[in-house]
């Protein structure tokens, strides 16, 4: 029995597949190991989103052969697709797989060390599979999820690839045109999970907006009214959308689902119509602020989550406090922000007037103490109030042990472990409790 290690880097699309690539490997036989430990195969499902997750990749790669020297460390994922040379030249690297063949991972194990029996090559680059972009005859990969032990929220993978081009981007090189996932596979997987004891789903692909446009319009909606009747499943979210995509209707229609959550993460970029229009985003500053409106129109409270990036080329002093005053108008819940990272082969990377790292981190700086205060700020409105919670793990802060779960707004809720138990609290369940005070900034007590 050979002992498997896999680590997962990057957007949640690569985690649902480094689960299904495990499920995969362990029902032929292969024994699941911490990355930590020693194992016989290392597999690193890599980013490319940026130039940093570039380096994480490499850096993980590394430190696999590091760990075990004899070892067949396997590189798949993005970073496999926009290097193709250098993945190929790193001698840690023993095997490559691209996006499109995770799903065959057990057979292109199985041949690699069947060749390897028969010594024929020590370094095997037959895996590394790379879809054209414009290839008609591209294909959604099937992969399917079956079961989430100890686990309470699974990620569904719907839907493959990108058509925006974004000017900085490089994922739709990377990942391919869309393609969407049949909805009978969705429903059957989730139906599976559920009876496994999955009571909370994520929505995630790569561009989930697209949902459905691949075969004629969209069906996103239509999906997410399916799923909120199955059985088991109490709580449906969604990984990031367009703003586009949220309509007044829309948002009334999706209000209507009662397991639809109140969080929804649009994807902004930048607050500023000239940033965006040359970062070839498909929307205006103010129809971002309508959608975002539909949304507090449709619900009590929604947590609004977005991405921002700061030091895009030519953001002038002016454009970036465009950009600031608006998500400040907007009051998010959580901004995660990036500084701006060229990635070769994308028009961004060519333009002129690229700003400093110091200007970049200036400017970070300047949104990350907004969004912290922001971040507190949404918290606040829930304490003294009664919501339900997912119980999903333990933890020890300051010396305690605390049972750590998520709201439907996914905010974080703690409660001491004794007083869990006196209440009959369990790991998994969903209860509905009063909102005390804050254990620290991020974290709400029971």
């Amino acid at each position: 029995m050979k002992c498997v290690a896999l680590h997962s880097l990057g957007c949640k699309v690569n985690r649902y597949e480094t689960d299904v690539m495990g499920q995969k490997l362990q029902e032929r036989g292969y024994k699941i190991v911490a990355f930590d430990e020693i194992a016989d195969v290392y597999i690193i499902n890599t980013c490319s989103v940026t130039a940093i997750a570039d380096h994480k990749s490499r850096q993980m790669l590394h430190k696999a052969k590091r760990k075990n020297p004899e070892a067949v460390v396997v590189a798949c994922g993005c970073y496999v697709e926009t290097d193709k040379e250098g993945v190929k030249l790193d001698e840690s690297i023993d095997l490559i797989v691209g996006n499109n063949k995770k799903s065959e991972i057990v057979e292109i194990l199985d041949e690699y060390f069947r060749e390897k029996e028969e010594s024929t090559a020590d370094k095997l680059l037959g895996g590394i599979s790379v879809t054209e972009i414009n290839d008609p005859s591209q294909r959604y990969e099937r992969m399917e999820l079956r079961s989430m032990p100890g686990h309470t929220r699974a990620y569904i993978k719907i839907q493959d690839g990108c058509n925006q081009f974004c000017s900085y981007c490089i994922i739709p090189y990377a990942r391919g045109r869309i393609r969407s996932r049949d909805e009978e596979d969705i429903i059957s997987e989730v139906r599976k999970l559920a009876a496994d004891g999955c009571k909370e789903i994520v929505l995630t692909g790569i561009h989930i907006s697209s949902y459905g446009l691949d075969k004629g319009e969209s069906a996103l909606l239509s999906l997410l009214q399916k799923l909120n009747d199955i059985d088991g499943i109490e709580r449906i979210r969604l990984s990031s959308l367009e703003p586009r995509i949220i309509t007044e209707d829309m948002a009334l229609q999706m209000a209507a689902l009662p397991k639809v959550c109140p969080h929804f993460h649009l994807s902004l970029q930048s607050g500023s119509d000239d940033t965006l229009k040359r970062m070839n985003r498909h929307y205006t500053a103010q129809e971002y602020m309508d959608s975002v409106a539909s949304l507090r129109k449709a619900y009590n409270l929604p947590a609004i989550t977005t991405d921002i990036i700061v030091g895009f080329p030519g953001e002038t002093e002016e454009t970036f406090e465009e950009s600031r005053q608006f998500a400040e108008d907007i009051d998010f819940y959580e901004m995660h922000v990036f500084k701006y990272s060229p990635r070769k082969g994308t028009v961004a990377a060519k333009m002129e007037d690229q700003l400093t790292d110091r200007e970049k981190t200036v400017r970070s700086n300047v949104l990350l103490k907004m969004t912290k205060e922001q971040s507190k700020s949404y918290r606040e409105h829930f304490i003294g109030m009664s919501e339900k919670v997912l119980w999903e793990d333990i933890e020890e802060i300051a010396g305690k042990k605390y049972l750590i779960g998520l709201t439907t707004r996914y905010i974080r809720v703690a409660i001491e472990e004794e007083r869990a138990k006196e209440l009959n609290i369990v790991s998994g369940s969903i209860t509905q409790h009063t909102l005390n005070s804050f254990l620290r900034d991020d974290t709400l007590l029971i």
